[in-house]
């Protein structure tokens, strides 16, 4: 391997040959193929893309099976820089590795993915896809020292000196708006508007007008003429948030915009030129959403000319104690962070699942900093234990992980002596070999409950 590359040569294996370094120039990530080894669909396969992957029965997965025990939508498979994640989208029946229900976990090669009636086989392939990263740990507000973030810097790096149109996913409060922000300030439209409209925000009925404008009489309450959106942006940027909730009426209006960069008012039968640069962002999935015939696949091109997804939290947890430390000094600049963020926070902090990503960990942070520790507090953050989470400690530090994974094996030990003796913390601990007043002690500490 070249020095400066940091390569997964098995999912969980990340190994690097510098010396003395700590920072990374490249990513490779190694190919794999999805095999149905059991069921109705047996045979099937899937190369697994940059973009990830979703399995379910519904026709605008990327792996449709036909099995009944299997939902719409039941989990998906993205690649990231400590292997392949696998993530249930809430299926009914549930995904399951090793007879273990799992909501997320490292895929490891060899392991079938149990689902219905069904099993699938991730296979590692001898190819690989290199990526270069950023050296840079910052993008303008956004942050991280993290691979997965160094990887999307050098993305939008590369948006700022074009006018290409930028399609922005991931999942709410990854940093989206912050990326289009910024792609906009670094560019040569910078001194010119940067308008922000919400699709999913503005009724269907009017999404239209806010966005080309109208021609006073267009329809009713239209009393006068109305400058959209787009002429409001001349010269500088456009960000349409929640493009995903465009309405099929809407769609061929925006289209005819990016085919011949004109634009023409509600009402009005002359088109206008508009020389505007066009951000969009989601959370949908916009590749189901065309297979779902919900959203047009040409304009689905046409919008994606630039794609950047925007990690969670959860598929980068090295930026979180990184991040926490940022937002106590941006919150409380005159507070120490190591202060405010002792080693049970950072444990707690790096156990979460983090659903709203950064914006909900900025949200605790900022939490953490008005109202006294909480166990409690912390404790509703938690999720629920998981066997599958120990690649997520290895990369924390040893003291951190170490007290992080002893809580979680703690608690989980606990509820399953429990609901094996029926809630009877007699029985319970007896089988556990501890004493009564040592589980009980112990129940307290998880906020566990006995039978009543």
């Amino acid at each position: 391997m070249s020095k400066g590359k940091l390569a997964i040569e098995a999912p969980v294996t990340v190994t690097s040959s510098i010396v003395g370094s700590d920072r990374f120039d490249s990513i490779s990530i190694r190919s794999a193929m999805l095999t149905v080894r059991k069921g109705p669909d047996r045979g099937l396969k899937l190369a697994l893309s940059d973009h990830g992957v979703v399995v379910g029965s519904e026709k605008s997965c990327d792996l449709c099976l036909s099995d009944e025990g299997v939902s719409r939508r039941h989990f998906e498979i993205i690649p990231q820089t400590t292997g392949y994640l696998i993530r249930d989208l809430g299926s009914m029946n549930g995904t399951f590795l090793r007879g273990i229900r799992i909501t997320e976990a490292i895929l490891t090669e060899g392991l079938d993915i149990e689902l219905g009636r069904s099993r699938l086989r991730l296979t590692l392939l001898d190819q690989f896809d290199e990526f270069p990263l950023s050296p840079h740990s910052a993008f303008g507000k956004m942050l991280g020292p993290s691979a997965a973030m160094r990887r999307v810097f050098t993305l939008l790096e590369s948006a700022t000196g074009a006018d290409l149109t930028l399609l922005l996913t991931g999942e709410t409060g990854t940093g989206k708006d912050l990326a289009a922000e910024t792609v906009h300030g670094l560019s040569r439209r910078r001194d010119a508007p940067f308008i922000v409209v919400d699709c999913g925000a503005i009724t269907a009925s009017l999404l239209a007008s806010e966005l080309f404008g109208h021609k006073k009489g267009a329809f009713t309450g239209a009393e006068r003429d109305r400058v959209g959106s787009f002429e409001a942006a001349a010269g500088g940027t456009l960000f349409l948030d929640e493009i995903g909730e465009l309405d099929v009426a809407t769609q061929p209006m925006l289209l005819r915009f990016l085919e011949s960069r004109q634009i023409k008012r509600l009402g009005e039968n002359r088109y206008r030129p508009v020389d505007v640069r066009l951000i969009v962002a989601t959370n949908r999935d916009l590749d189901a959403e065309v297979k779902a015939g919900r959203f047009r696949q040409d304009l689905f091109f046409r919008l994606s000319v630039l794609r950047v997804r925007m990690p969670s939290l959860r598929e980068r947890p090295e930026d979180i104690a990184f991040l926490a430390r940022h937002f106590v000094q941006k919150l409380k600049p005159e507070l120490d962070p190591d202060q405010v963020l002792s080693e049970q926070i950072l444990a707690m902090l790096y156990s979460h699942s983090w659903a709203g990503n950064v914006r909900e960990l900025r949200n605790v942070v900022e939490r953490l900093l008005v109202v006294p520790y909480d166990k409690a507090f912390l404790r509703e953050a938690e999720p629920a234990p998981s066997l599958m989470k120990i690649d997520d400690l290895l990369r924390m530090p040893f003291h951190h992980a170490r007290k992080a994974w002893v809580e979680r094996f703690e608690k989980q030990y606990l509820s399953f002596q429990l609901h094996n003796h029926q809630g009877v913390v007699t029985r319970a601990a007896k089988k556990s070999e501890m004493a009564r007043e040592t589980f009980h002690r112990l129940m307290a500490k998880h906020g566990l409950k006995k039978k009543q």
